[in-house]
């Protein structure tokens, strides 16, 4: 017990010394996190406060781990396992230290998270079973790796997603550090328990900088690294106990943020945006705009995150069938309370999977008849054939009328024109645009006029301008023949075209 309260104690007292020293140094360095339209924060604030919380962990551990007591003897039991856990949590901390240096792609963050994940995978740090009531263990076999792999790379993100008010993460990753300490020391687990206890100080001593107003923000470089710690330290908890309790109630004490990332990733997907993409839809900004402070919000989320731990926490002293009652109760809570807040709504979710359904499909009709176009004026010679093509591809392509001015050898112009008979042009509901087409002769270009209707959807509609374009761009009067014969027949007006008004 005297060494979980040193580790405690000195990782705490670690991150207050070292957290000015990192603010002194973000200042010198000016490395500020300013602010925009999506953050909260109107003025600069220094951002790789992660590297406190990272040396105040790291500081305290190793050492601890060293000693020829208890703790050293388990520590040399699962040696491998534990330093392959420290070095995939450090490269995860460099990697958020370089974006908070440089700004690195989501693409590049991800396929870091991954490789780490990996590596733990790799050391055994994975969720191979499950030990159910009776006995009975349900064996993942191979399925191990893309789940715990899953586990760990979306805990990660879902920390650092939840990282946009002051304290927010600090606070809810503080509270499953305790929960796994607990669940640590519970199955006795004595690495995993100094491991928790020494992130648990460290993180104790950074809010005293990071809670409204804050002074420092943990930045990339510290929530990444929470993420993945938290994540990582769970499944060897799990791995150890094999009982679902060892990761239903890590769930259950990040349950905000996982819910609040699922929740947001399923609207980016709904509106056909990257998953990665900044928004202001998370809970923090839901609340905000309810006319909440900025203390209250965090404070209010800290309230429901201590009573989603504190009801999981029962699934520790009840049996298989009982815990997981607790842990389905306590996460339909979750969902309640996310859908009080307007984060779920279904039949906007209805709404929103049905016209993605039609766009996907009436963008599918548009490819096919953009592609049988294409067949057909490829086989053009003449400019006759081509524009016959050209009015066949606008039937084919929902265009309602397009039209080109031709200039004679005489000096006079005559217009052609197609317009489909089946739908009369709404000039209030349309695109109308004017297109050029690349022609030998003068070697200027002709101007080719469309109207498109809107027809409910400009996305729609301005795809079909983009297919067309497309079009006269892949097959242009350049492509056809230079035999002086078509030519000739190029430079007269079409005898086979249609008069405006008519179908062609």
């Amino acid at each position: 017990m005297k060494t979980y309260i040193f580790v405690y104690a000195g990782s705490l007292l670690l991150a207050i010394a070292s957290t000015p020293v990192v603010i002194l140094a973000a200042r010198a360095l000016r490395i500020y996190d300013a602010p925009d339209a999506r953050k909260i924060h109107v003025s600069s604030v220094p951002r790789i406060g992660g590297v406190a919380i990272f040396l105040a962990m790291m500081g305290l551990t190793i050492p601890v781990l060293l000693l020829g007591n208890r703790v050293g003897e388990a520590f040399r039991s699962i040696q491998p396992q534990v330093i392959a856990l420290l070095a995939a949590g450090t490269a995860v901390f460099l990697v958020g230290f370089v974006d908070d240096l440089y700004r690195l792609r989501p693409a590049t963050k991800l396929i870091a998270q991954v490789l780490a994940a990996t590596v733990v995978c790799a050391f055994g740090i994975r969720i191979d079973s499950v030990v159910l009531r009776g006995g009975f263990s349900l064996e993942f076999g191979w399925y191990a790796w893309p789940l715990t792999m899953l586990w760990i790379v979306g805990l990660t993100n879902a920390v650092n997603f939840i990282d946009g008010l002051d304290g927010l993460a600090a606070g809810i990753s503080t509270v499953a550090c305790a929960v796994i300490a607990v669940l640590a020391l519970t199955n006795g687990q004595v690495v995993m328990a100094v491991l928790m206890l020494a992130l648990l100080g460290g993180l104790t001593g950074f809010l005293c900088f990071n809670f409204n107003p804050a002074r420092v923000f943990m930045g990339d470089c510290g929530s990444l690294f929470l993420g993945f710690m938290i994540a990582a330290s769970s499944v060897m908890c799990a791995t150890k106990s094999a009982a679902i309790v060892g990761l239903a109630l890590p769930f259950l004490a990040l349950g905000v943020p996982i819910f609040d990332t699922l929740f947001s990733m399923l609207r980016r997907i709904l509106d056909r945006r990257s998953v990665f993409a900044s928004d202001r839809s998370h809970i923090h900004h839901r609340l905000l705009d309810m006319g909440l402070h900025q203390r209250s919000v965090v404070i209010f989320i800290y309230l429901v995150t201590l009573l989603a731990a504190g009801l999981g926490m029962f699934m520790i002293i009840t049996r298989e069938p009982e815990a997981l009652a607790v842990f389905c109760c306590v996460s339909l809570l979750l969902v309640l309370f996310f859908r009080i807040l307007g984060a779920v709504r279904l039949r906007e979710t209805i709404a929103s999977l049905k016209r993605n359904l039609e766009i996907t499909q009436q963008q599918k009709e548009q490819k096919r008849g953009f592609d049988y176009a294409v067949l057909v004026m490829r086989k053009a010679r003449t400019f006759d054939q081509w524009w016959q093509a050209a009015c066949t591809a606008a039937r084919k392509m929902d265009l309602a009328c397009i039209s080109l001015v031709l200039s004679n050898r005489d000096g006079t112009q005559r217009t052609l024109a197609w317009c489909d008979q089946g739908q009369s042009p709404d000039v209030d509901n349309s695109i109308e645009m004017t297109l050029p087409v690349g022609q030998r002769r003068s070697g200027q270009s002709l101007r080719l006029q469309l109207v498109v209707p809107v027809n409910h959807s400009l996305e729609t509609a301005a795809h079909r301008v983009a297919l067309f374009a497309r079009l006269l761009e892949e097959c242009s009067l350049d492509d056809l023949p230079r035999d002086p014969r078509d030519t000739e027949t190029a430079t007269s007006l079409p005898t086979a075209a249609q008069p405006s008004g008519t179908e062609g």
